[in-house]
């Protein structure tokens, strides 16, 4: 459908934001409160906060299967039903993998949340800054291009997210992970902090720290004005959280936007490209597919915010096409799709934890104990580039044994309500190098439901990944061999790339016009109307958690888009 006249005129808008998770919620919010009429496209359905939350508050036998999904899902979904979120109680916020395929030259498991909130509603909520040693990296290291802005450019945007988000921490001061705005934290339990003591007490460049989380422990005026509340401590987040407890779009970003009276929120909008006008020299729209009716129809405005999450951002940009960018938008360089890089979830280790048998622990804290990077932090001391945070917890099994436990009658009851032995779980979460060979591009032949063209995912692992997974396997036992864990084992699960569920790149920012796509602000470089900031902006990955990165970038771009635009610069 083409608009014209008054249609167009009601079709038109300030700003449009491609996407409702966090990155686009966060546009949202930033765009109407300085009074931008701000339209947002979500692909998925509407899920409005607490309201569309069905199982959050069930009981495993309230479900049909008990929480555990049929066979058959299985069957159907080989890629979904890998993530550790999935489950009977929260497969509504997952895509299933017919809903939306695409084509995998290299293995990619492709974790996708279409709904109002994204996947904002089921993410793992950590939430650390970057550091200085991060956006010099590339410079440093030699690889990817050299960041357009530094720690200080972000800090002032990262208290700005951190304060409206609510974030659960310890001012640790450590300078490769910078303190921030923080609520109280939770507690390290005693195997934990018996591993903490040990790692203070052989290492110089090492510290175990608890989790900063995206979750209220005492919610402070902001965030009652949301209408959110303090976490319980439940840990069934992924379900929707109806105290608010947690953060995301729907809890927060996308309510506040709404008060402002700016927002329309248009769900089941799958977008199909970005319009480009070539005699005005920017974009001018976004062309819309209805995800029900396959209607297609044209909306306007005058700034745009690419947020429609990693992967997608890249397929949106790829197919928007024009005489003057036929190879997809501001891609003269040839690089769009290109850098993708991702997170190397594939080590852990389990051991077992004697002694503190007399102590147990409180609730179901959402965070773990984390260890940031202390591989070639500060300089090159490895035969691999870069390195990893560690995050680990230790645990007592308790009653969830009956599971598995065999037995009847009393005697069998009571050795349920005794607590098994500790037991310790580590795991790495480690950057890779963005290269030019891992990459997205288009089908040339194969279309999805909508007829858009499918992705093609051409992303894998190299030598340098596997050199930092053996030695994450190697520094963890030894410090959980010198903490007094026993019955050490490590383990290379080999998953593919994507289940780290942190793909970033594709539209990378830089200095340069001829080796990256955006600029400081998170701007095309030659469309300046157009931003992008979601993963696909990340010029690198660093080894952090990146949610509270594009949630601050978003922010930041934000604000200057509004500034540029009230001086007519766009």
């Amino acid at each position: 459908m083409y608009l014209n006249g008054k249609a167009k005129e009601q079709a038109s808008y300030d700003a449009i934001v491609i996407g409702s998770g966090i990155s686009g919620g966060w546009a949202a919010k930033e765009l109407c409160e300085k009074g931008l009429k701000t339209l947002v496209l979500e692909r998925g359905r509407m899920v409005k906060h607490v309201a569309d939350y069905p199982t959050a508050m069930a009981n495993p036998w309230d479900l049909p299967h008990r929480n555990r999904m049929p066979d058959a899902f299985d069957v159907e979904n080989p890629i979904a039903t890998k993530c550790y979120a999935l489950d009977e109680a929260t497969q509504q916020f997952f895509v299933k993998d017919a809903d939306h395929p695409y084509i995998q030259e290299k293995p990619f498991d492709w974790i996708r949340g279409y709904q109002v909130g994204g996947k904002s509603l089921i993410w793992a909520r950590q939430t650390q800054r970057w550091s200085d040693y991060e956006f010099q990296a590339p410079a440093r290291d030699g690889f990817a291009v050299d960041w357009p802005i530094r720690y200080a450019d972000l800090a002032p945007w990262y208290s700005h997210v951190e304060k409206f988000v609510g974030i659960s921490g310890n001012k640790d001061g450590i300078d490769t992970l910078p303190d921030g705005e923080f609520l109280p934290p939770f507690e390290l339990n005693c195997v934990e902090k018996q591993i903490q003591t040990t790692v203070k007490n052989n290492y110089t460049d090492r510290h175990v720290i608890i989790g900063r989380c995206a979750h209220l422990t005492k919610p402070q005026p902001i965030h009652l004005q949301q209408g959110r509340g303090q976490c319980q401590a439940r840990h069934l987040c992924y379900r929707g959280c109806p105290f608010g407890g947690y953060f995301s779009s729907n809890s927060a970003t996308l309510p506040w936007a709404a008060k402002t009276g700016n927002l329309t929120i248009r769900p089941d909008s799958v977008v199909h490209s970005i319009i480009y006008d070539e005699q005005k020299g920017k974009a001018t729209g976004v062309r819309v597919i209805d995800a029900h009716t396959k209607q297609s129809t044209e909306y306007f405005a005058k700034i745009i915010f690419v947020n429609a999450a990693c992967l997608n951002s890249n397929l949106v940009l790829l197919n928007s096409t024009s005489k003057r960018f036929p190879n997809g938008l501001g891609n003269d360089n040839g690089l769009l799709g290109r850098y993708v890089a991702f997170h190397n979830y594939r080590g852990s280790l389990n051991a077992s934890f004697d002694g503190f048998q007399n102590q147990y622990f409180y609730g179901r804290r959402p965070t773990t104990a984390f260890m940031p990077s202390f591989r070639n932090v500060k300089k090159q001391e490895t035969d691999f580039q870069r390195g990893y945070m560690v995050a680990f917890s230790a645990s007592r099994a308790g009653w969830q044994r009956g599971s598995s436990q065999t037995g009847f009658g009393a005697e069998f009851k009571e050795s349920l309500l005794t607590p098994g032995d500790w037991s310790v779980y580590m795991m790495m979460q480690a950057e890779t190098l963005p290269k030019h060979e891992n990459h997205v591009r288009l089908s040339p032949d194969q279309k999805d439901p909508f007829g858009i063209p499918q992705l093609i995912t051409s992303i894998g692992y190299d030598d340098n990944d596997v050199k930092i997974l053996k030695d994450f396997l190697m520094q963890g036992a030894e410090m959980l061999e010198k903490s007094g864990c026993k019955n050490i084992s490590s383990h290379d699960d080999n998953r593919n790339p994507g289940l780290d569920i942190h793909e970033m790149g594709g539209v990378r920012m830089g200095k340069d016009p001829k080796t990256s796509l955006l600029n400081k602000w998170n701007q095309f470089h030659n469309v300046k109307n157009v931003f992008v900031t979601d993963g696909a902006c990340m010029t690198s990955v660093g080894n952090q958690n990146p949610s509270i990165t594009f949630m601050a970038l978003t922010a930041r771009a934000a604000n200057h888009a509004v500034s540029e635009l009230k001086k007519g610069a766009l």
